[in-house]
């Protein structure tokens, strides 16, 4: 495929214009592809055990991720009297350990926070890139000591928002006290979910080459199985430093220095002092006006502008009189995305060393022109390589009406694969998403932080918070948030029902290298037929697919009473008081 107006192939070589000819107009009765046909007659299942999801309801709190001991960990400490920081640490602190192959303490972490009366600030947790980075050949490794090339900000993240906590909320949790469930988790064990055992089988080629990986998730020299007990005892007394000297022990204590010495003992370029210079950002939130509301995201290097130039394009139009789940609603939010992401590859970098047109793109002339663009009858070609990554979204609500929106990542699933030290953590490879090209806005530089997929957002209405929201899935964030949120918002969905519907994800994944449009099964033959005829290129994917995001939402109502649930794709759920 070429950039955008040039050809598109639609099946079998044939041209998008070719491929429309041999269609019935568009009205959903368009021929598709012998292979997209097979797919779409399969039964539908999920791809994966679906997880626990129910709605949950409360007027007094509630949290949401993606694993039931992290959301029980969170609800215990607004049960205790803490506030929503608090128990998102607490919820972030486990799901380091239970939830090993999505996130952890070698990772980075974002924040959307705010109190009742919507004053909202971000802080962006990304780890900045080694101040000597050794020459590359060719490209920045996926794996492997290569890839630990920028530190990992997940800690500081958690240590910046505690301070945010006692001083603007009045926070009154001990900080030790946190970290309890997350020691005891990792000391003593837990059941492997059969998330953990599908990423860790997946991979089980790689493994030998991951440095201390087999030590630390295959102590039996084999990898678990759904449900055995799992111990992290390395990590559970890393965590017991954290909790007892601090989140800077991360950073500038002993532990730092046992950190350092891991990681070169293990080939990383990074050191003591790029541990030591390594902190999360406070910042005001980016802002876009959405159905009388005003939905919040990141700053960049993140890609919460794109998730708000998309659904600033789509505010453009009256999904109102567009029936939800039909062809014309995805057609419109994959058009939309398209444009945000051609955006997003030219520009989107680290403010401090490149241009960043923020203001520009969510401007309302840019917007229009962005939505003008857009044809009902026919879809732009889609060329540009898909971002992989797995993330952990946690949400949090206390009854005093502060709220976070949280993200936590290692980046690809399992991050580099090194297992540092004696330390139990496993660091993140997101410094694999930076460029070697001189020319690109993301090109690898000393200090600088790279592009990162993370973008947990909120939704204010009436300057009041009352959505929360977040999803894992790298490129497919936006998309995935796409979906959530017009469903939430335009079409009155409750959180449970809106993230349970049929949801897609345009380009590459892991396990398919086509640039082709993939959409659950149970979007229906109508769906998959008409979206054919405008000239997608479609790859039908099981219903409630591991490819289409763990999102997770938390609705608050004008009188504070919540509504909130996890992604029924995912092992995790919504807790409430």
């Amino acid at each position: 495929m070429g950039i955008l107006g040039e050809t598109l192939t639609g099946g079998a070589g044939t041209t998008r214009r070719e491929f429309l000819a041999g269609s019935a107009a568009l009205t959903g009765t368009a021929v598709l592809p012998a292979a997209v046909q097979a797919g779409v007659k399969q039964d539908i299942k999920p791809d994966m055990p679906a997880g626990q999801g129910k709605l949950a309801r409360s007027t007094r709190g509630m949290v949401t991720s993606p694993h039931e001991l992290a959301s029980r960990a969170g609800l215990e400490v607004l049960q205790s009297g803490g506030n929503a920081i608090e128990a998102a640490i607490a919820i972030g602190a486990v799901l380091s350990v239970t939830y090993p192959h999505f996130t952890g303490l070698g990772g980075d972490a974002f924040l959307v926070i705010s109190d009742r009366h919507g004053d909202v600030r971000t802080l962006s947790g990304i780890g900045q890139a080694a101040a000597n980075l050794p020459s590359y050949s060719g490209a920045i490794p996926l794996r492997g000591p290569g890839a630990t090339v920028t530190a990992a900000a997940t800690v500081a993240t958690w240590e910046q928002a505690y301070a945010h906590s006692r001083k603007a909320w009045g926070g009154t949790q001990a900080w030790s006290s946190l970290f309890s469930r997350a020691i005891e988790h990792a000391a003593n064990g837990f059941a492997v979910t059969p998330s953990q055992c599908f990423w860790q089988d997946f991979r089980a080629r790689d493994v030998a080459d991951w440095p201390g990986f087999a030590r630390a998730f295959m102590p039996q020299d084999r990898p678990p199985k759904p449900g055995d007990l799992f111990r992290q005892p390395e990590l559970a007394r890393t965590l017991d430093k954290i909790a007892t000297h601090g989140g800077r022990e991360f950073y500038e204590g002993d532990l730092a220095g046992r950190i350092a010495a891991g990681l070169k003992q293990a080939g990383s370029p990074l050191t003591a002092a790029d541990l030591a210079r390594c902190c999360a950002r406070d910042e005001a939130p980016l802002r876009v006006p959405y159905r009388g509301g005003e939905l919040l995201g990141l700053r960049p290097p993140t890609q919460g502008v794109t998730t708000l130039e998309i659904m600033g394009i789509l505010d453009r139009f009256d999904l109102a009189s567009v029936p939800e789940g039909s062809a014309d609603y995805y057609h419109l939010l994959v058009e939309a995305v398209k444009l945000a992401f051609l955006d997003r590859n030219r520009y989107v970098a680290d403010p401090d060393f490149a241009d960043v047109p923020v203001d520009r793109l969510l401007s309302r002339a840019h917007l229009d022109a962005h939505a003008a663009r857009i044809r009902m009858d026919a879809a732009m070609p889609w060329p540009h390589v898909f971002r992989p990554g797995d993330t952990v979204y946690i949400g949090a609500a206390d009854s005093a009406g502060n709220c976070v929106s949280m993200l936590q990542t290692v980046y690809f699933d399992w991050g580099s694969g090194v297992v540092v030290g004696d330390t139990g953590i496993l660091w993140h490879n997101r410094g694999a998403s930076f460029s070697l090209d001189p020319a690109s806005p993301n090109v690898l530089r000393g200090g600088k932080r790279p592009f990162h997929t993370l973008n947990p957002g909120m939704y204010l209405k009436n300057g009041s918070p009352h959505l929360l929201y977040g999803t894992q899935g790298a490129d497919g964030q936006p998309q995935t948030l796409a979906a959530v949120l017009t469903r939430l918002i335009d079409y009155g969905m409750d959180p449970y029902t809106a993230l349970g519907r049929p949801r897609f994800l345009l380009g590459r994944t892991f396990s398919d290298s086509r640039d082709t449009l993939k959409l659950e099964q149970d979007a229906g033959k109508e769906v998959f037929s008409s979206l054919a005829a405008r000239g997608h290129e479609l790859s039908p994917i099981p219903a409630r697919s591991q490819l289409a995001g763990h999102p997770g939402a938390i609705r608050i109502a004008a009188g504070g009473s919540m509504t909130g649930a996890h992604d029924p794709r995912s092992d995790g759920l919504a807790l409430a008081l």
